[in-house]
């Protein structure tokens, strides 16, 4: 990292101050009201100003380090005096460490080219290391007890706290504060990092395509296990519905007991419920085993990011990041042909079984690489909250899959729906009045937080329903098999990796606004296309149109929720998204499903129509959404915190 101090600018000296302010408030106080004391007292009066606004509950706390410093300044005429009796008041431990650097010379260029003011301008800035670092325990400890700093649920958030790099704790995402750790606060590079990375990237990729693989799978699970429209549905549903329900409540846990317990745990539920979910025979086993499938996934995901984010430092974390992020697009485009693939071959219960050797080989692997668990944190877990928002998904999903069987104003679909309303009523109470709530639901009231997560909501919907729709029309209504419908979907698969090729790009040039409502309308014609086609080329084609323009919506969904809020927001922000995407995808297909249910149930196109037009009309109205609650201006994308 280049380092500005050593330059001995003072103005170089704001600029690092300003950068620490974002981590490190406390830290940021000592070293900022030395610098304007040698700047003058008119900077110090408008920067004690500004802090008073902002930080008023954690200024009347009188901080132990930077109150005596404060006070000794700003009673002071000698400035180099007041920096050695603020020594003085600290406690013992850190006069120690204080000492030598306010006695050490000054060196650089001001030591000969600049006057008096420049060298104890160096002195100042020799103390930062050293007070960020004293300060770095205190001032956590501070903020938790205020609430200033954000409370993440989801790994993505711990990359809030660490530094960002996603984010997508990485947190996804994106923290805040771009990563301005200095050299001396990382602890030794793992000597295996990169082997640690790729295995946990295989973990999260099985968690990805198993969100999409038993689609082409559906038509044979549903011949051999005799099952209706509804169960396939659940099928899967039940996957991405504790997958995204129980996700911050995984990263709670990861925090409370340990990334490396809750990974080995996850990994291990996961391998076995798909053992589980392949031998099923009957209805319950097979709806039973995904439920298990996403108790494992939600479990694991959140720790394997933060694993991640505390393994790598820098540059290094940007790129191994980089590759986790890549991971969405690529399983859900892998696991849609893995399924014809597999269902083809040995069976559709292999759609499972591949998980159990790859899980086994993980599971006998990552122990010996894995890095020790840091001192476990806050274990006030908010177990209430995660069932209640987890029952209410429940609950909404079961009423929209019943509406396609009982009609939309039958008491079986109405009492459900409103069962829903109620328990997420209760949920938002429960988050409220909690000492360490699942949610800090104030997040959801600041517009890019809103916003961003309605697209990622959207997006996820209409892909999933595309991919649902997709492979039971192609096989029950065309007649293709299961390994020529994985083949042709290929293109989408391609499509996917087009757009988020471009996306990236777009945003950097056109903002997320008119590339989140462009992608939106590009996916509504997809769905026209889908809609007015009875052929196959004509529903491939549709397919591909509407992944591309999708692909889109989802960067400018999480460039949205972090690229517009405070760096200390970043980390629960991207823990909303994360949880939007897999809930999102829950929606669409329980919808999609009871829109296009004669359809399904008859092996037909009729119902299939109105699904896809159900689906163009969202794209639309989500468009017309887009460019009214996304706010305009460029967004700053902290580097650390990724959505997958």
């Amino acid at each position: 990292m280049d380092r500005p101090w050593v330059r001995g600018r003072p103005a170089t000296v704001r600029g690092l101050v300003e950068d620490l302010n974002r981590e490190r408030p406390l830290a940021h106080t000592t070293v900022m009201t030395a610098t304007d004391t040698l700047h003058g007292k008119g900077a110090l009066r408008r920067e004690k100003q500004r802090r008073a606004r902002l930080h008023e509950s954690t200024r009347s706390r009188k901080s132990h380090t930077a109150a005596p410093m404060q006070d000794t300044l700003d009673s002071s005429t000698d400035r180099s005096g007041a920096l050695a009796r603020f020594v003085e008041q600290v406690a013992p431990e850190e006069q120690e460490a204080l000492r030598p650097a306010l006695r050490a010379p000054t060196s650089g260029p001001s030591q000969s080219t600049t006057g008096r003011g420049d060298q104890k301008s160096n002195r100042v800035v020799q103390l930062i290391p050293r007070a960020v670092s004293l300060s770095r325990t205190r001032c956590t400890r501070y903020r938790d007890e205020e609430g200033l700093m954000a409370h993440a649920t989801h790994p993505a958030a711990d990359a809030g706290r660490h530094g960002h790099g996603h984010g997508h704790e990485d947190g996804h995402g994106h923290g805040h504060g771009q990563d301005h750790e200095h050299d001396h606060d990382h602890p030794p590079a793992h000597p295996k990092r990169w082997l640690l990375l790729t295995l946990l990237c295989l973990s999260q990729f099985m968690l990805i395509v198993d969100v999409t693989v038993i689609n082409v799978a559906l038509p044979g699970i549903g011949a051999d296990l005799e099952l209706s429209r509804a169960t396939l549905t659940w099928a899967v549903t039940a996957y991405t519905l504790c997958f995204g329900g129980l996700m911050l409540l995984g990263g709670r846990l990861a925090d409370a007991f340990g990334a490396r317990r809750l990974l080995l745990t996850g990994l291990a539920v996961f391998t076995l419920a798909s053992l589980a979910t392949g031998l099923a025979e009957n209805a319950g086993a097979l709806i039973g085993g995904r439920l298990a499938q996403g108790v494992g996934a939600a479990l694991l995901s959140p720790a394997a990011l933060a694993t991640i984010t505390r393994t790598f430092h820098g540059p290094e974390r940007n790129k191994a990041l980089g590759v986790w992020a890549m991971l969405g697009g690529i399983g859900f485009a892998v696991g849609a042909m893995l399924g014809g693939v597999l269902t083809a071959g040995p069976g559709w219960s292999w759609v499972f079984f591949i998980n159990v050797p790859a899980g086994a080989a993980l599971l006998a692997t990552l122990p010996r690489l894995l890095p020790a668990t840091p001192a476990p944190g806050d274990r006030r877990i908010d177990l209430p909250g995660a069932a209640l928002v987890t029952a209410a998904t429940g609950a909404l999903i079961y009423g929209l899959i019943k509406a396609g069987d009982a009609g939309w104003a039958s008491a079986a679909t109405l009492l459900p729906l409103a069962s829903a309303v109620l328990l997420y009523a209760a949920f938002a109470l429960v988050e409220r009045r909690t000492a360490a709530p699942l949610m800090d639901l104030r997040i959801l009231a600041k517009r890019p937080v809103a916003a961003g997560s309605f697209l990622m909501l959207v997006a996820t919907g209409l892909l999933l329903g595309f991919v649902f729709l997709g492979s039971l029309y192609l096989q029950n209504v065309r007649g293709l098999s299961a390994l020529s419908t994985g083949a042709l979907l290929l293109p989408v698969a391609v499509a996917t990796a087009v757009g988020a090729h471009l996306a990236a790009h777009l945003i950097a040039h056109a903002g997320t606004r008119l590339v989140a409502a462009t992608g939106l309308l590009v996916s509504g014609t997809g769905s026209v296309v889908l809609a007015v086609s009875d052929s196959t080329a004509g529903t491939v084609v549709g397919l591909a149109v509407g992944a591309v323009g999708v692909v889109p919506v989802f960067v400018s969904a999480t460039t949205t929720a972090l690229g517009f809020i405070s760096h200390d927001e970043a980390g629960i922000a991207s823990g909303v998204v994360n949880t939007f995407h897999e809930v999102g995808g829950t929606v669409g297909v329980a919808t999609v499903s009871t829109v296009a249910a004669a359809g399904i149930a008859a092996h037909t196109s009729a119902g299939f129509r109105g699904a896809y037009t159900a689906l163009a009309v969202a794209a639309a109205v989500a468009a017309v959404t887009a460019l009214v609650v996304i706010p305009r201006g460029r967004p700053e994308m902290p580097a650390g915190v990724h959505v997958h």
